[in-house]
């Protein structure tokens, strides 16, 4: 992954990264930070972290998300003004549907969604021409001509990574075809008819990722750490797999190895199987904004 950051190379960074060149191997994302970088493909990652964006009592920062959002949105677009930046993501005649997330220990934010939906109205879309939902999505959202993706990344017991592509399976009428071999092809979902050629941002949000966990619908609040970032991507491959190295780099830092998770497989193959994006971390350029305190990628 390439950064705008520049940072010296420390004993510590190479053992990391050396460390985390085996772990992509062993977990289905090729490549690390800082190798060469392959011909082929690219994809942009835009990561955007704020101090303040959770208090010290876990509530989140409205104002701050906001401000997050719209430094995000214009990066990812490559713009300097937020209004035009959302103007090329959605058009007024738009039937605007935001897939959130609604597991009760680590929701999509309401403020993350409402920040999403006020930006949505300002890009001249009815609010009545926009629909939020989860579960229901496979009714509810079937008929938007535009969507937005936005969930919390952590693990998750069959996919190894609960990220942007798992996050469209209540699209499906069936979910459990999607889960053998660790959700190996959960990219073919979005290549189905009721989201194919839809989505127009991938929002990963990374304020407490839950990096660590095993059995279904795991939750420990040792293993949820005050990261206060958004990731942003037109890609969800490549979102996924920024967001599947930050938790493994986060195992790493925490417990000193990369305690076994499932294997995220279904990102590389996403790529390899099912082009639909860039899984290899060499071909994708991560762009750090805002807070850099322990920024660990």
């Amino acid at each position: 992954m390439k950064s705008t950051e520049e940072a010296s190379l420390t004993r510590r960074d190479f053992l990391r990264g050396t460390a985390t060149a085996a772990l992509a191997a062993a977990f289905g994302l090729p490549g690390t930070a800082g190798a060469a970088r392959p011909g082929g493909k690219r994809a942009k990652v835009v990561l955007v972290r704020h101090e303040q964006a959770v208090n010290a009592d876990g509530g989140v920062n409205e104002r701050v998300i906001q401000g997050m959002l719209d430094q995000a949105v214009a990066a990812l677009s490559g713009t300097k003004n937020t209004a035009d930046a959302w103007r090329r993501l959605v058009k007024p005649t738009d039937l605007v549907g935001i897939k959130t997330n609604v597991w009760a220990r680590l929701p999509t934010p309401p403020e993350l969604t409402e920040a999403l939906r006020r930006r949505i109205v300002q890009a001249g879309v009815p609010e009545a021409a926009i629909r939020i939902d989860d579960r229901g999505a496979r009714h509810t959202l079937a008929d938007c001509t535009a969507l937005v993706n936005a969930r919390p990344v952590r693990t998750h017991d069959w996919a190894g990574i609960g990220g942007c592509m798992k996050n469209y399976m209540p699209f499906v009428e069936e979910p459990p075809r999607y889960h053998p071999d660790t959700c190996a092809d959960l990219a073919a979902i979005w290549s189905l008819p009721i989201v194919k050629g839809k989505t127009r941002l991938n929002v990963l949000v990374a304020l407490t990722p839950l990096f660590w966990g095993r059995g279904p619908h795991h939750f420990d609040p040792r293993y949820v750490w005050p990261y206060k970032g958004i990731l942003v991507s037109f890609d969800p491959v490549a979102i996924d797999a920024v967001g599947a190295h930050l938790l493994r780099t986060k195992r790493l830092q925490h417990f000193g190895e990369d305690k076994p998770i499932k294997p995220t497989t279904h990102i590389a193959l996403a790529e390899t199987r099912h082009g639909l994006g860039v899984a290899d971390l060499r071909r994708i350029d991560l762009v750090k904004l805002g807070w850099a305190e322990d920024v660990l990628i």
